[in-house]
């Protein structure tokens, strides 16, 4: 048995044509949906992904604004940018990119940003609802990992799910969006002994730890939804996940591609955050 494919290049391109829609009647009322990226230091990669992100909302017809510092821009400065942008009616949504420098505290600079505006799900306020299940904004990854589960029509009430990750900004949420789905939920670590028993009772599994081939065939039960949210570069310098792909494909249900699998859905569910808040800033 060879698994499906969930394409997230295929449903992000749906998903944004959804946004471009409802942007578009916003705009109708006088609004239009606007994102601010800030940009601090020249770390190659967060260049590449603050680019993708401008140009997905331009693509979108959201409004975008890059802000780009130096890297010895101080903490001060920098909670000062956000300060500004949190009063600019012109902007719903609010993105620093990660990692900031080393002299800046990251948490102070997140728990800065109005909760109105924290598009990226990062804010303890963000956390709290999504803990609660109150409305917020949750983390776009893990976000995009469900609307990839309803995409398939997957019922998740009464499954055992999987992570393996803890991060707050995948791990976590991803667990807590889970249980708001009824599904049994297992957290896994680099602490967890016998990685591989808990897998195979999983119906789904979400790997996202950042190591390469976490998850192998061996470790699947038939038929599993696998989402694989690694990025890393195999001995060729390809871009891998944390999955075995070609070795787990033939025995899942389901599996997510890397690249073209959750990447894609991560920028889209920025864009829907960015206009959900929008939308509620002009209720």
């Amino acid at each position: 048995m060879t698994a499906q494919l969930i394409d997230g290049n295929a449903l992000s391109k749906q998903l944004r044509t959804e946004v471009a829609t409802r942007a578009q009647a916003l705009k109708a009322q006088g609004v239009k949906p606007g994102l601010a990226v800030v940009l601090v230091g020249d770390n190659p990669a967060s260049q590449v992904y603050v680019r993708n992100k401008v140009k997905a909302c331009e693509d979108s017809g959201l409004h975008s604004v890059l802000e780009k510092y130096e890297a010895t821009m101080t903490e001060a400065d920098l909670l000062a940018r956000v300060e500004a942008l949190n009063n600019d009616p012109a902007i719903h949504g609010i993105l620093v990119q990660l990692p900031l420098p080393a002299h800046i505290d990251a948490q102070k600079v997140i728990e800065a940003i109005s909760p109105a505006k924290d598009v990226d799900g990062f804010h303890i306020a963000s956390a709290g609802a999504l803990m609660t299940g109150m409305p917020g904004f949750w983390p776009c990854t893990p976000y995009g990992c469900m609307k990839m589960l309803d995409s398939i029509g997957y019922d998740l009430r009464g499954k055992h799910a999987v992570v393996i990750g803890r991060s707050n900004i995948v791990g976590k949420p991803m667990a807590l969006m889970l249980l708001q789905k009824d599904a049994t939920v297992t957290v896994a670590h680099s602490r967890t002994q016998n990685l591989k028993a808990l897998t195979l009772q999983a119906d789904v599994i979400v790997a996202a730890v950042g190591k390469r081939n976490v998850l192998t065939a061996d470790m699947v039960k038939p038929g599993a939804v696998v989402l694989d949210v690694g990025m890393n570069r195999n001995d060729e310098g390809k871009l891998c996940g944390d999955v075995d792909f070609d070795g787990v494909k033939e025995v899942a249900g389901y599996i997510t591609p890397v690249p073209g699998g959750v990447g894609p859905m991560t920028i889209t569910m920025l864009l829907v955050n960015t206009l959900e808040a929008a939308e509620r800033a002009s209720k």
